[in-house]
């Protein structure tokens, strides 16, 4: 027993005594930044958001106060109000749609926050209300689209009948990529706009407008192109359209879809997308990037614009697409 209790004894001391692993030092002062997250509507929605949170980790010296406003403007500006009464140091803001913002922006200078827009932009009559903007130039997307559509179709001299199908209206992405494609349509006499249908950014609200509107009509219209202003909505229109006996592809109805997701980027190489308009949604390191300027007492520029190609067909391969990180 005596044998026993010693043994025991010496194990504690020995457990004691032995070195323990060095463990990482925490950050005590956190950086605070309210996220204002317009919603999760699409597979670009979830990247960027998913971008935010592994950047902005409090293992790197933030913390992260996240809110999600389900597709509603008055849930966002109750979120600033929030983050200004929890005094953060920064605020991210998505936002819905381009009006609307003047008030609670002007709330949030008051109180000395500056905000960061982050994928879409506002209009509001004073630009100082935000600090910067990180994000996409949507009408160079669209024109880059439309320039696609009018190369190919050059050589085309009878009608050319497209289906649009637009995203959230109002929204900053939905309107640089509407113009776009309007004044191609305006420029060709043989252009025809067939209808215009809100697809909200979302696959099953656009397949239910999508299959709505082709039942609606008296006969299966003749469709040379569809111009769906995101993945979500290129994904339910070609549902809608493959189960009305319409081919997506070269040999069909062409189909240009922005963000260059991979699914996107799969449903181009099968060739049922025929272009892909890249919307890079991997914002979290540029945002870091403009707070870090301001917490240096630098002044960001007003725009940081995110890398952004065009895909084909031709352009992929599973390997590709396997590397990509949304």
């Amino acid at each position: 027993m005596k044998k026993l209790i010693a043994l025991s004894l010496s194990l504690c001391l020995l457990t004691a005594c032995a070195p323990r692993p060095p463990q990482q030092e925490q950050p005590t002062d956190f950086t605070v930044i309210g996220v204002s997250q317009l919603g999760s509507e699409s597979g670009f929605r979830v990247a960027n958001t998913e971008s935010i949170r592994l950047t902005f980790t409090e293992e790197t010296g933030y913390r992260l106060l996240f809110e999600d406003a389900q597709q509603k403007q008055e849930n966002q500006i109750a979120a600033i109000r929030k983050f200004i009464q929890q005094q953060a140091d920064y605020i991210l803001l998505m936002p819905l749609c381009v009006s609307g913002w003047d008030s609670v922006l002007q709330e949030a200078k008051a109180a000395g926050i500056p905000v960061i827009l982050v994928d879409r932009m506002v209009q509001v009559e004073d630009d100082t209300l935000y600090a910067a903007h990180v994000g996409s130039n949507f009408q160079w997307e669209g024109e880059r689209a439309a320039a696609w559509l009018e190369e190919t179709f050059q050589d085309v001299h009878g009608p050319v009948n497209i289906l649009h199908i637009q995203g959230t209206l109002g929204s900053s992405a939905q309107l640089g990529r509407s113009a776009a494609l309007e004044e191609a349509v305006d420029r060709h006499e043989n252009w025809s706009l067939l209808a215009q249908l809100d697809g909200d950014f979302i696959q099953a609200k656009t397949y239910e407008v999508t299959a709505q509107w082709l039942d609606s009509q008296p006969e299966p219209p003749l469709l040379h192109a569809v111009y769906c202003e995101n993945d979500n909505t290129a994904f339910g229109a070609i549902q809608a359209l493959e189960e009305r006996g319409y081919t997506c592809g070269q040999d069909g109805v062409q189909v240009i879809s922005f963000d260059a997701t991979r699914q996107g980027l799969v449903y181009c190489m099968e060739g049922k997308i025929s272009l892909e308009v890249e919307c890079d949604p991997m914002m979290g390191p540029l945002v870091e990037d403009v707070i870090s300027l301001l917490e240096e007492g630098g002044v960001p520029d007003k725009h940081y614009y995110t890398r952004e190609r065009l895909f084909q067909r031709q352009d992929l391969s599973q390997d590709f697409i396997d590397q990509r990180t949304y």
